[in-house]
């Protein structure tokens, strides 16, 4: 039987770590409420852009009338050859399966694409760390070997992301799909709605599909377990379970420039739509972004809920171990004396 030092010692080991675990849980929570409201402050944006970009397509022609080819180069659809894929995971770890279910589902999305050239740009360092394993940076000079190649690497960008720090990724991704070097463009991310409800998906950015359309190529929901395991853990935090009302800010984004009147632009209606267009993607990465934050935030709390309930489980057990070891150690002594006693 270990020896009650041994154990006390072990004890106040699993305590401290009980109070590291305990207090970055905390810490993912009001991690959590501000990228939340981050999230939905960038909504009135991208839904105002929506509504203008319907507002033009119906008064501008997008397609060729006479060839039927698109105007825009970011709605013409092409064969995929060469496409790229947007992989947002987090910098750090402790955050139970966020990282290595992204990455799977990465995976997953890769052998979809057998016979396809893909570009991946990894957002995030435990997304660069595994394509950098596993797809071996290629020299500039040699032609293309391999049909998965790592192409940008962006660290420190999901502390608190900025719609700055977005635009150059999403704008380098434009002009390469206005080029005709790349044929479409995914983005991997963890969509985030509440703490129980959130999925990964994978979704098509390029070409541009119908106005405020998601094209989902993918999607995994969170199973029972996990939705009642972060369920518990949002409660102990106080951290709300239901998604916030958005209802009556949709309502009003809702209403800007879809009235039934013929608008006067101060550019033609094609101008603007072009110009528009690519707006519209970098919102859409960047909304992404936003919400696979907010998705890491609430997993690292459920992950530290579950270990500081661990650390309590593991004291329990082994404070019954160091009684059953003292008790033990009591009574070999009482019999010590007894025999020494009874010897004389």
């Amino acid at each position: 039987m270990p020896n009650v030092l041994d154990i006390r010692r072990r004890i106040r080991s699993v305590k401290s770590t009980r109070q590291i675990t305990k207090a970055m849980k905390m810490v993912s929570a009001a991690k959590l409420r501000r990228a939340q409201e981050r999230a939905l402050a960038a909504r009135p944006y991208a839904q105002l852009l929506t509504n203008v970009l319907r507002s033009l397509v119906q008064r501008a022609d997008v397609t060729d009338p006479e060839t039927g080819k698109a105007q825009h180069p970011l709605l013409e659809t092409r064969p995929e050859q060469n496409i790229v894929l947007v992989v947002v995971t987090g910098d750090r770890g402790l955050a139970g399966g966020f990282n290595s279910n992204l990455l799977k589902a990465a995976q997953r999305f890769l052998d979809s694409k057998s016979g396809v050239n893909v570009d991946v740009e990894c957002v995030g360092r435990k997304g660069r760390d595994y394509f950098r394993r596993r797809y071996p940076a290629q020299p500039a000079t040699e032609e293309r070997g391999a049909a998965v190649r790592v192409t940008g690497e962006h660290l420190g960008i999901l502390k608190v992301p900025q719609f700055s720090h977005v635009s150059p990724i999403a704008e380098d991704i434009i002009d390469r799909y206005t080029n005709g070097e790349i044929d479409a463009v995914y983005v991997l991310f963890n969509e985030f709605k509440s703490v129980i409800a959130q999925r990964l998906v994978v979704e098509q950015v390029l070409p541009v599909g119908s106005i405020g359309e998601r094209d989902i190529e993918q999607a995994i929901e969170l199973s029972t377990e996990e939705r009642e395991r972060a369920g518990e853990a949002a409660t102990s935090a106080g951290v709300s379970l239901e998604a916030q009302d958005t209802t009556e800010i949709d309502r009003h984004a809702a209403t800007f420039a879809t009235a039934p009147v013929d608008y006067i632009y101060e550019q033609p209606a094609v101008t603007l739509f072009r110009a528009l267009l690519p707006r519209y993607v970098i919102a859409q990465i960047y909304r992404a972004m936003l919400e696979s934050v907010a998705a890491e935030h609430a997993a690292r709390m459920t992950a530290m809920d579950s270990a500081t309930n661990n650390a309590g489980e593991l004291i329990d057990s082994l404070t019954l171990t160091m009684n059953r070891a003292r008790q033990a150690a009591i009574t070999k002594e009482i019999i010590e004396i007894v025999s020494g006693a009874a010897a004389l």
